[in-house]
């Protein structure tokens, strides 16, 4: 009996501690309701309680989406302009501040270019030639990597490394009037770097290459023809992104051959370079008819379908990406070579710091 009263004389005094404290009971449950899950030792409770935290953040999302239709509503009937739509932050467009950005207006950027490297190729004064070659020691997937750029790059022709020293293709190279070299290096037997130099007076572009996928890996891939393909860059926003740009562009034909419905993309996404080749196929299927169309009924008992034509992209290959390590003034030349560029570790200081 003693212990019995002891506890009720104890929860008493607990009780009368919260009411003086003005609802401390109150806030030990919602502290006890706001533990972390994954300060939950056992496993089922610990699921319990994430799931219920998963249910109740997308009850939340819902009401939010209702209440934001439901204003939009409200300001259309009324005739007033809608609430403006909130844009999410994301590393591109919460970047660093950036001078060397290009501006549409920019006068001397286009002076630049009519005067640089690439503007014989690019105003089609010049057909671009394309030499392409291998380090001394190949791999097993180079051949085939090889095979596949000859096949998205038009005019490009493979020519053996052997023994010769890379300054001797150059010069070869000059005498024979083509316009690029591509150099793809291999290490451990696997491509992992595209040296693409610009002749005859350069500029040098060393790129790491990584995430390659041949042709034959790809599900479902199709095959390309012969048409010159169109180009698309993307997002090379920067002066030195511009000129990687057209230092790309120098390589393909500026004449697409539209019938062949062929597009290869450069897409530039955090200074990583995203490759993709791409044909487009235009499909005729029929038009799923609308129950309550007289029209459509009467164009069914005719035994005639509406039709709509659809266009879907096939990937063709091969996908890699690359990632700019050095840009180098005139042609290849390790130890008296002048760098425009050079990516250093130190030079990452932020994930919102971008340089093309």
């Amino acid at each position: 009996m003693g212990t019995g009263k002891r506890k009720k004389s104890d929860d008493g005094e607990v009780e009368a501690a919260a009411e003086r404290r003005g609802g401390g009971g109150e806030r030990v449950k919602e502290k006890k309701q706001m533990v972390l899950p994954s300060l939950i030792k056992n496993k089922e409770k610990r699921s319990a309680v994430h799931a219920k935290l998963k249910r109740d953040k997308r009850i939340e999302k819902r009401k939010k989406a209702k209440a934001q239709e439901a204003a939009l509503q409200r300001a259309l009937e009324i005739g007033e302009e809608p609430p403006p739509k909130k844009v999410p932050r994301t590393i591109e467009n919460t970047r660093e501040p950036d001078e060397t950005i290009c501006k549409p207006d920019d006068e001397e950027l286009f002076a630049g270019n009519d005067a640089d490297e690439f503007s014989e190729v690019l105003k089609q004064d010049v057909t671009p030639k394309i030499l392409v070659t291998t380090c001394r020691f190949n791999s097993t997937r180079g051949p085939g990597f090889i095979e596949e750029l000859l096949s998205v790059i038009p005019n490009a022709h493979y020519y053996k490394r052997g023994t010769y020293e890379l300054k001797k293709i150059i010069e070869y190279a000059k005498n024979k009037d083509f316009t690029s070299i591509i150099v793809v290096h291999t290490n451990r037997r696997e491509p992992d770097a595209l040296l693409i130099i610009n002749l005859p007076e350069g500029p040098t572009a060393h790129f790491k290459l990584s995430n390659l996928v041949l042709r034959k890996d790809i599900k479902n891939h199709g095959r390309p023809t012969s048409h010159k393909p169109e180009l698309v860059l993307n997002n090379f926003t920067t002066r030195l992104g511009h000129r990687i740009g057209r230092m790309i562009q120098s390589l393909f034909a500026q004449d697409p051959n539209f019938r062949g419905r062929r597009v290869v993309t450069f897409h530039n996404q955090r200074d990583f370079i995203f490759f993709r080749h791409h044909r487009y196929i235009f499909e005729t299927k029929e038009k799923k008819a609308d129950p309550k169309d007289k029209a459509a009924k009467g164009a069914k008992e005719k035994n005639a379908p509406p039709q709509k034509v659809i266009a879907r992209l096939q990937e063709c290959g091969p996908r890699f990406t690359l990632k700019l390590i050095t840009l180098q003034h005139g042609t290849f030349d390790t130890k008296g070579g002048e760098y425009e560029w050079v990516h250093k570790p130190e030079m990452d200081t932020s994930r919102r710091r971008f340089f093309l």
